[in-house]
């Protein structure tokens, strides 16, 4: 930026006005002169930067490539851990339905083996009753049978005392007598 302030200045002192005799095309020697700089400056950066620029826009390349590699990577693994998270929630699906399969089957099978017990505790409890039954009636028919000897042996007694005179009487009662006192 100094060289252009000096060259303006230069040539406001000396009188000269830069202007061109088309305002569209510049004079010749500017012409040439800025070519011959361009081709210069173009040949300088082709020696000196040349290399580095290639190299930089390989990196860049490169690096554009391994983000795109990299992302490309990354949706792949998305893309596996959301197939392997739909898998986990169908084994989740399996393993409830699977779950209540067996729960409704431990269910019915303790229902019936409930059922059975019941059934078992009913027959076994009819056959108690029925023993029960059976045996108060055997107690009730000996209880019976017994108060029916007692009354028939009071009945039978009374009919014979009531039949017998007293002279037999007396003869029985010494025959008992002599009975129980030959048994001691």
């Amino acid at each position: 930026m100094n060289v252009l302030a000096n060259y303006a200045i230069f040539a406001a002192e000396s009188g000269t006005e830069f202007e061109a005799p088309n305002k569209w095309f510049p004079e010749s020697a500017e012409i040439i002169w800025g070519t011959i700089a361009f081709v210069i400056i173009v040949a300088l950066l082709w020696k000196l930067a040349g290399k580095p620029i290639a190299k930089s826009m390989r990196s860049r390349t490169d690096r554009i490539g391994n983000e795109i590699d990299a992302a490309a990577k990354a949706r792949a693994d998305a893309e596996a851990e959301v197939a392997q998270i739909r898998q986990s929630l169908a084994d989740v699906e399996t393993e409830r339905a699977r779950i209540l399969a067996e729960a409704a089957e431990t269910a019915e099978r303790l229902r019936v083996e409930g059922i059975a017990r019941n059934d078992a505790e009913v027959v076994d409890l009819e056959a108690r009753a029925d023993a029960d039954i059976e045996a108060l009636r055997n107690r009730a028919a000996s209880e019976l049978q017994g108060q029916v000897a007692i009354w028939a042996g009071e009945a039978t007694e009374r009919i014979i005392v009531a039949q017998l005179d007293d002279a037999t009487l007396q003869r029985l009662i010494e025959d008992y007598i002599a009975k129980v006192g030959a048994a001691t």
